[in-house]
C-alpha cells in the first residue's frame, strides 16, 4: 500500500498515516496494539503523539485498511486487510496469535447459520489456549 491507497481510501497522506502505514507492511504477519505501534514509531525516531496513532488506526478502520481484532482481556490489536478471511489463536499466557485457515470450520458454520436460518455479515473466531513454548516453560519449572 502507498499514498495512492490512502487517497483511494479518501484519506490524505499525511507523513503519521504513511509512517504507520509502512510500520503495519513491515509487520504482516504482527497483530500490533496502538501503544506498541506508537512504541516502534518512537524507535525509530519518529515523533508522532498516542492520540494520534489512535486516531489514524481508527480512519484506517473505517476505510477498510486494517481489521481491529478484540481479544478478551480487553486487548485490541490491528492488522492490515489482506482481503483474505482467517482465524486466530490466542496464547493465554503470553498474547502470541495465530492465523489459520480451515474450510471445514467455515462450511461448518455456514452449516448451522442456515439449519437456524440466519444470515451470516460477518464472523470471527478466537480460540483461547497456551501455545507450544508457554507449555515448555511451564513444564520446566
Amino acid at each position: 500500500m502507498e499514498s495512492q491507497d490512502l487517497k483511494k481510501a479518501g484519506l490524505k497522506a499525511t507523513l503519521p498515516r504513511l509512517r504507520i502505514l509502512q510500520l503495519l507492511e513491515k509487520n504482516p504477519q504482527q497483530h500490533l496494539s496502538a501503544e506498541e505501534v506508537y512504541k516502534a514509531l518512537l524507535e525509530i525516531g519518529e515523533d508522532v503523539g498516542l492520540a494520534t496513532v489512535y486516531r489514524v488506526l481508527t480512519q484506517f478502520e473505517s476505510a477498510g485498511l486494517v481489521l481491529r481484532h478484540h481479544f478478551e482481556g480487553g486487548l485490541s490489536v490491528f492488522e492490515l486487510n489482506e482481503g483474505y478471511h482467517h482465524d486466530h489463536l490466542v496464547c493465554i499466557k503470553c498474547g502470541k496469535i495465530v492465523e489459520f485457515v480451515d474450510e471445514i470450520i467455515e462450511r461448518q458454520q455456514c452449516t448451522i447459520a442456515q439449519q437456524h436460518h440466519f444470515e451470516i455479515t460477518e464472523h470471527y473466531l478466537y480460540i483461547y489456549g497456551i501455545c507450544p513454548q508457554c507449555q515448555r516453560q511451564k513444564r520446566l519449572r
